[in-house]
This record gives C-alpha cells, sequence and structure tokens, in this order.
C-alpha cells in the first residue's frame, strides 16, 4: 500500500476510536485497565535511571505512562498524533508543571541534536513503514545526547492483547551465554505474553575493537562466528541448546525462572523459538552487554556462563558485577577457554588474535574470583575431560556424517569436524585448556 494511503487510512481509523480518549480506545482493548495494571509497572522497571533526565515520550496518547514519568524526571515532552489523545493528556497532567505536549506526527517531527537523555514509546513502531521507521532511527539517534537512551516495546507477531502471565518463584537464574562484550547497549527483554518484546539501547561510540571488516563486534558475531546456519548446523549434529543460550534446559531441569543474555541476536532467536515451543512462560532472553548490564543489587541466586567470558577483556569488573548481582549466600558457576602458560605456539596465537579471545589460565581465572569478593572459590582445570567430549562428539559426528550432509553440506560437516580436530590438538600441546570455576557471595 502506498505510504500516504496508509497514512490516511490509519488517521481515519484513529480518529473512529479516539472520541472518547479513554484507556479502552486508545489500547483496543476492553481489558485495558487490567492490563495497564500489570504492565505500567514492568514496563516502567526496565528504563534507566530517571531523575534529572530529559525524556522524550513518542505515541504518549492520553498519558498513561506520562504520569509516572513526570514523577521522576526532570522534563517529558509528549508526543501523539491524535488530538483528543493530546487533549486529555494536557488535563491530567500538565499541572505536574515539567511536561510539554505536542500534537504531531513522529514522521515529521524533528529537534535539535542532543535534545534528550531518554526517548521512550510504546507500541508506536508497528504502525511506520520500513522507510519511516528507518528515517526516524537516525533522527531519534541524533536527538539523542551521547550516552542517552532509546527505549520502546512492541508488538511482534501477534496481536497484544490478552497477556499470559505464569512462572513460580523457585528461585532466579541469571544465564550469560557465549557472546558478551563492549558494544552498543542492546536489550531484548521477552514478556510473559512472548510476543511482546522490549528494547533498551544506549547511545555510544563505534566499538574500536571490533574484528577486522565489521563495524561493531556483534555484527561479527552474527555474521561470522553465530550465523544462524552455524548455529543450526551444531544443533543438529550436538543437540538442540548446544549453542543456542540455554535457559529452557535449565527451567525444565531445576524448575527456575531464568533471564538468558547474549550477544548473538541470532542465538537468541533460537533460544526464543526453543522457549516458546516449550512453552516456558518462566524464561525470558535479552540481547545485551554484560560488562554494561545493569541489575539491582542481589538479583539472583545464580549466574551461570558457559565458554563466553572468553571475549571479554575486563574479566575482574565482570566478576564484580556478578558478585553485586547475586544474593548473600548467591553461587557463581563458570565454564571457559582458558590458556596454558606461555609461550604459545604461533598457531595458538593466530587462532586466539582471529577469534578476539583474552584467555588466561584457571589459577589466573580463580584469582579474579577471589579478587573480585568472592569466597569458597573453587577453580579447576577440566581440559581432561574437555578433550574427552571433544573426541565423543567427533564419534557420533562420524555415525551420523550422510545424515547431516544430506540437510546441510559437506563443508558444513567439514567445518565442524576439522573445528572439534583442532581443539583437540591446541589442547594436546598444552595452549588451549578448559576451566570449570564455582564460587559464593557472602
Amino acid at each position: 500500500m502506498d505510504t500516504k494511503v496508509k497514512r490516511s487510512t490509519m488517521t481515519e481509523f484513529w480518529k473512529e476510536h479516539s472520541r472518547q480518549a479513554t484507556v479502552e480506545e486508545m489500547m483496543l482493548d476492553s481489558h485495558a485497565q487490567e492490563l495497564t495494571q500489570h504492565e505500567l509497572p514492568e514496563i516502567l522497571s526496565l528504563l534507566p535511571s530517571l531523575p534529572g533526565q530529559r525524556l522524550l515520550e513518542l505515541g504518549a496518547g492520553i498519558g498513561r505512562y506520562t504520569s509516572h514519568l513526570l514523577t521522576q524526571a526532570s522534563h517529558v515532552t509528549a508526543v501523539d498524533f491524535m488530538e483528543s489523545f493530546v487533549e486529555k493528556n494536557r488535563q491530567d497532567n500538565s499541572h505536574h508543571g515539567n511536561a510539554s505536549f505536542l500534537q504531531a506526527d513522529v514522521t515529521k517531527l524533528d529537534f535539535p541534536k542532543n535534545s534528550f537523555d531518554i526517548i521512550f514509546s510504546n507500541w508506536l513502531l508497528m504502525y511506520l513503514s520500513d522507510e519511516e521507521l528507518r528515517s526516524l532511527t537516525e533522527r531519534m539517534l541524533g536527538w539523542l545526547r551521547p550516552g542517552g537512551y532509546l527505549f520502546f516495546r512492541e508488538s511482534c507477531h501477534h496481536q497484544s492483547g490478552d497477556r499470559v502471565r505464569g512462572g513460580g518463584e523457585a528461585g532466579v537464574w541469571l544465564w550469560v551465554g557465549r557472546g558478551s562484550y563492549k558494544t552498543v547497549q542492546t536489550y531484548i527483554k521477552m514478556k510473559n505474553n512472548q510476543n511482546q518484546v522490549c528494547w533498551l539501547l544506549e547511545k555510544v561510540g563505534r566499538d574500536t575493537s571490533c574484528q577486522e571488516g565489521f563495524r561493531t563486534f556483534q555484527q561479527f558475531l552474527d555474521n561470522q562466528q553465530y550465523t544462524r546456519n552455524g548455529i543450526l548446523r551444531y544443533e543438529k549434529m550436538f543437540g538442540t541448546g548446544y549453542v543456542s543460550t540455554g535457559g529452557p534446559s535449565t527451567t525444565k531441569t531445576f524448575g527456575v525462572k531464568v533471564l538468558g543474555l547474549d550477544l548473538s541476536a541470532n542465538k537468541v532467536d533460537i533460544a526464543i523459538e526453543r522457549a516458546m515451543e516449550e512453552n516456558l512462560p518462566s524464561v525470558h532472553f535479552e540481547v545485551a552487554d554484560a560488562t554494561k548490564r545493569e541489575f539491582p543489587e542481589g538479583s539472583f541466586d545464580v549466574v551461570y556462563s558457559r565458554d563466553t567470558i572468553l571475549h571479554i577483556d575486563d574479566k575482574l569488573a565482570l566478576f564484580k558485577r556478578f558478585h553485586s548481582w547475586l544474593k548473600p549466600g548467591g553461587q557463581v558457576l563458570v565454564t571457559d577457554y582458558c590458556c596454558g602458560e606461555r609461550p604459545w605456539t604461533p598457531q595458538f596465537q593466530e587462532y586466539v588474535k582471529q577469534r578476539g579471545y583474552v584467555l588466561y589460565t584457571p589459577t589466573q581465572y580463580g584469582k579474579f574470583l577471589q579478587q573480585a569478593g568472592f569466597s569458597n572459590v573453587r577453580g579447576e582445570d577440566r581440559t581432561a575431560q574437555f578433550m574427552q567430549v571433544i573426541q565423543t562428539e567427533l564419534e557420533r559426528a562420524a555415525a551420523m556424517k550422510d545424515e547431516f550432509i544430506k540437510e546441510f553440506s559437506e563443508e558444513d560437516y567439514l567445518a565442524i569436524v576439522n573445528g572439534w580436530s583442532d581443539k583437540l590438538k591446541r589442547s594436546n600441546t598444552g595452549d588451549q585448556r578448559w576451566g570449570l570455576f564455582h564460587a559464593t557471595r557472602n
């Protein structure tokens, strides 16, 4: 449909559904009051700190978020397409004295550069065409000051009504998947209705430490190291969840609530698919940088990471974050690629450089945990176990070679088999080690 025709049709639709300026009209849901009661605190809890911040609210409607934002932010500019909604918002919230109310089409909106600390929108971007969204995204980036945040929540795949709620209180886990690294801060949080997705992005400078040929480390992960096809071929050979973030299996085994973090959008996409297939509403996922993600003190019972931290330079700083995220008595369990004592072979040096890894010996790892404040630190060199697992998996790969090649290709098969064979060689030389680490927060 032509963009102008679509815009005209949408305008007429909302004129018809905004006459009374009620929350039911605005949300197109007869249960809007109940939905608002449940989701307001949930959405607001995902926002960065508001005191002293200048905030732009796009698609503010009648102000069901505006009234709460105004009590904390230093100033809120509330924008909506429909005049009746803007007027209702003004009537209900102008008494706060720190708000501006603007009736405008966001596709024509403009502000000076660095005008806002936070931009907030809820169920707005789904009304824009791809071209309109690209243009608005570029302009919003200019409106934000450096270090500012863009938050938006959208309905994906299905309509937004009738949220499904559930999940017990058998403990809270944080799963840090492979691929966390310093990059633009991006959160994708699945709500209890798994079609509701929230993003929180921080405006930062380009990451100059990314791999050659890629603008960000996240692009390197999703376009080279963890392509969707690459993830699926590993899962075909080694089982579902082998590469994708493993929250579903943790929940099924222990009955806990899990929040899974990973920097690879491909891995999180597949993890979300697995959670939906298994109908696990207590599992949530975020595309996020673990070195920048903020959680309140004592948020989790367990922090678990499998072969992830090899990507992260300042491991001590990360372990200090883990320590603060854990409740008293909480535990951290980490497995990760490590290294032997230097000097390394030239082949191993090239491998580490090509992958962008930052490796330490198992002993050094344990010291980082102690320095971060953990007690009862246990660090083990499990390289022998690592090598045995690789050998078992290579035997399994050989047994299913024909089936695998039929579904993927011989090139894909050799990429996996040669990669694991190289790991065995590096481990045999003493260069590559594999460590397991467990510690407790007092």
